[in-house]
């Protein structure tokens, strides 16, 4: 399996998602750097937001103000993939090491509204990793 960020826990609350998990499949030390969020546009990889990601040994947790995805409203839907790097590395965000099958229809997240009628909430892809969807 290709080294990737494993996510254990998402919660959307309060117009911030919170992601926690760990590392997966690096070697060496997770703290070779400092590493980061890094949220990346979809169909525009030049726009990318950058979060701190605190680290203890190959465990993270990120936190991201969803209202920060607004200024890059474009038309009806849009999504971001999320990665987490540390300059040198950049790892996917997802969820493979369980047993659930189809994680995109059966874990479901609530919308965060944000300024009116925009939304954004987490999902999982068919290929289990985590990206945002936001609509107006």
């Amino acid at each position: 399996m290709k080294p990737h960020a494993e996510i254990e826990q998402v919660w959307p609350r309060d117009g911030r998602i919170r992601v926690i998990g760990r590392l997966h499949g690096t070697h060496g030390p997770a703290a070779s750097g400092p590493w980061r969020l890094l949220l990346v546009r979809r169909g525009r990889p030049d726009h990318q937001l950058r979060y701190e990601a605190h680290m203890d040994g190959d465990r993270f947790e990120c936190e991201l103000p969803v209202g920060d995805l607004t200024a890059y409203e474009a038309g009806s839907a849009d999504r971001w993939d999320l990665h987490l790097t540390d300059g040198r590395l950049r790892l996917r965000a997802g969820r493979r090491l369980d047993d659930i099958r189809g994680k995109k229809s059966v874990m479901v997240y609530p919308w965060q509204p944000v300024s009116g009628a925009f939304g954004v909430r987490p999902y999982f892809t068919v290929e289990d990793n985590l990206a945002l969807e936001c609509r107006a």
